[in-house]
């Protein structure tokens, strides 16, 4: 139900107008285009939860919550809220008895295709799954250079690498850097004015294409965050082949995975909540650091280290055998 209230208020931009200090909900309806009585009754709610403060006269502020629903806000969560609390998320977890019978993703049973061919160029869904992306990886990338070094790297390949801010977060990190985005067309057309604004044109290149396919050689190190969870072990494995062959005869090569690492004990974990996204989803899964060593091991890797980070990331690196 909070969900479900949340999506539109923070679609319309509710908490934007009022970063600018609290205002009557008859201000915010009008400014909205919607009816004052029902975005009274839904902001009442949400205020009782603590995302707004209700004060005198039908009026609301912000709060520490609110705050980073805000579009520019530092740590905005704004994209993340509204990729998984729009319409295609609540029909998606609804099949979760169709999974837990067939074994099969709901996506594929509800729209009779694959997740990732759901998201076409130019759909809503996909612009807000894009921009979730982004933030999501603004989120992690601060917590994955303090606990990672990437020092010695010549040339970084991107495998998956969506917008490009997290390679882009890394080479301004590391100015002897290069670097290369690889992500399907449409994706990659769209990072190239991120990498322009970062000042990055003549060190990051893109290459457009499929991973299921092959990867961009050249690399002495390949990074991939949050693309090996989307995939059950055979798919997964193929990618990570093709990302063997390009490391082949590199001297110092290493696969270095930004994924979520499942705690082997009881007890609460986020990334098991994660793991029935992908399972629900794309119809991948979490993986233990176990299952990540033999998942690896089948490619032709060798798992070296698991570093923690204070993000909902572990960095798996991996050398070639």
């Amino acid at each position: 139900m909070i969900s479900a209230a949340l999506y539109p208020v923070v679609k319309l931009g509710i908490p934007d107008i009022l970063a600018n200090g609290s205002r009557t909900v008859a201000d915010l309806a009008r400014e909205t285009g919607t009816s004052e009585d029902f975005l009274y009754r839904v902001m009442r709610v949400l205020a009782s939860v603590g995302i707004f403060a209700e004060h005198d006269l039908r009026s609301f502020a912000l709060t520490a919550i609110s705050e980073l629903l805000c579009r520019n806000a530092p740590r905005s969560v704004r994209d993340q809220v509204l990729w998984m609390n729009n319409q295609f998320h609540f029909h998606v977890w609804s099949e979760m008895s169709h999974a837990l019978k067939t074994g099969g993703n709901a996506t594929e049973h509800l729209f009779g295709k694959p997740c990732f061919e759901v998201f076409a160029p130019g759909e809503e869904i996909t612009t807000e799954f894009n921009h979730a992306m982004t933030s999501i990886s603004a989120g992690t990338i601060p917590a994955v250079l303090e606990a990672y070094s990437f020092f010695g790297i010549k040339t970084l390949v991107d495998v998956g690498g969506g917008h490009g801010k997290l390679i882009s977060e890394i080479l301004l990190q590391y100015p002897q850097m290069k670097g290369v985005l690889f992500d399907v067309g449409h994706v990659v057309a769209e990072a190239k004015p991120m990498i322009a604004q970062h000042g990055l044109a003549d060190r990051l290149s893109t290459v457009a294409g499929s991973f299921f396919e092959t990867v961009p050689h050249g690399g002495d190190a390949y990074i991939m965050q949050h693309i090996i969870h989307d995939w059950d072990d055979a798919k997964a494995i193929t990618i990570l082949k093709h990302v063997r062959r390009a490391l082949e005869n590199v001297v110092d090569g290493k696969l270095i995975i930004l994924d979520g690492v499942v705690s082997p004990h009881s007890g609460p974990d986020f990334n098991k909540l994660i793991d029935l996204e992908m399972m629900l989803m794309p119809g991948g899964r979490e993986r233990t650091e176990a299952e990540f060593r033999e998942l690896l091991a089948r490619a032709g890797f060798k798992l070296t280290r698991v570093v923690p980070t204070k993000s909902i990331v572990a960095v798996i690196e991996a050398v070639v055998v």
